[in-house]
């Protein structure tokens, strides 16, 4: 048995309390789905700033009567200390995942990524310490790494912050170190690398680009890449991530100082690459999308030009094993999108097929 399994069977048998902050955003709601399945209890903390009520429905709706008892709403700011001392009262562990993501947002609006990134991740260590949590998991980020110019990225190596929303995330990991330090709150930081799945928003001027790419496919719409096809990602699906949390969150035996850890699949993809992945599977549903390809755009400001994790410091330290690589992650959430947002031109899902 993996890492992972060993764990899952120790939740079932001994369930514990479980607060995910932004859980009705993407990666909270998988979260939650996750926990759920395990017969865990769940707090979700939401002010639906970026997350959807809509999310929450699907996967309660799922996961049937029996589960829905074992979570509490609260609808609440984690830029307010009340909402996160009432969450997080009687929790053994903390996910945390809200906050205000994109790099051209924290560019249009550095106040509003500090308020919600930074000063709202104090107020959940605050709360965490006051309610005697086991251990905070965090969503920290890859960009972290700024310009750095080694590859793959390892966690002892960072470089200057290049966006505002980067800058936000380094603060959260001095932080948690410093909550480590001077209180004892145990703490994990992870950095993620562009993850992707169902429910991810495709809606917006920050939409992540699988989630853009996919709907635009469907609908005919406008697609847009920034560069020449060439900058590279190290995409993760996010059954991944929810994985990584939970080993992160139950590991034995972490050193007494604060931990950050990549996580993603180690694997390159350049965007061209991606596309092409994208609209071969779209066109399985929608034939039309078999001929498009993007209008190229200039650089953004803050993106960098490549970006490829190191994950063995996961691998040694939480035991992560990343079960699902980008195609099997892509196929998955294509077939989503084509449920839920897209026009199937007459195909029907696997998923369909198998239900």
């Amino acid at each position: 048995m993996t890492p992972y399994e060993d764990l899952s069977e120790s939740l079932r048998r001994g369930p514990r309390r479980w607060l995910v902050t932004g859980v009705a955003g993407f990666i909270g709601s998988h979260l939650l789905e996750r926990l759920l399945a395990l017969g865990q209890e769940v707090v979700g903390l939401d002010n639906f700033s970026t997350g959807h009520a809509s999310n929450l429905e699907d996967v309660l709706a799922r996961a049937g009567e029996q589960a829905q008892s074992r979570f509490r709403f609260v609808e609440g700011d984690i830029r307010n200390p009340q909402s996160c001392a009432a969450a997080t009262a009687d929790v053994d562990y903390v996910l945390h995942q809200a906050a205000l993501g994109s790099v051209p947002r924290s560019i249009a609006d550095p106040l509003g990524t500090h308020a919600s990134n930074v000063d709202g991740f104090v107020n959940v260590l605050i709360a965490a310490r006051a309610a005697g949590v086991r251990r905070v998991v965090y969503a920290s980020s890859s960009s972290v790494y700024g310009d750095e110019a080694s590859s793959p990225k390892q966690e002892r190596r960072i470089g200057r912050p290049l966006s505002p929303y980067a800058a936000s995330k380094l603060v959260d990991e001095i932080y948690a170190d410093a909550f480590q330090r001077a209180y004892g709150l145990e703490s994990v930081g992870l950095r993620y690398f562009n993850v992707f799945g169902p429910r991810q928003d495709p809606r917006g001027a920050y939409a992540a680009v699988i989630p853009r790419w996919t709907q635009s496919l469907f609908a005919d719409d406008d697609l847009v890449m920034y560069g020449d096809g060439s900058t590279s990602r190290d995409f993760c699906f996010v059954a991944n991530v929810v994985e990584a949390n939970l080993l992160a969150a139950c590991v034995p035996n972490l050193d007494n100082q604060a931990r950050v850890f990549n996580v993603a699949c180690a694997a390159s993809t350049t965007l061209r690459q991606l596309f092409e992945a994208i609209r071969a599977r779209v066109a399985v549903f929608h034939p039309p999308a078999a001929t498009r390809w993007p209008r190229l755009e200039p650089f953004r400001t803050g993106d960098i030009p490549h970006s490829l994790a190191d994950i063995g410091a996961a691998r040694q330290h939480l035991g992560l094993v990343p079960r699902f690589g980008l195609e099997r992650g892509l196929d998955e959430t294509v077939e989503w999108y084509a449920r839920h947002h897209g026009r199937a031109a007459g195909a029907r899902s696997t998923f369909e097929e198998a239900s």
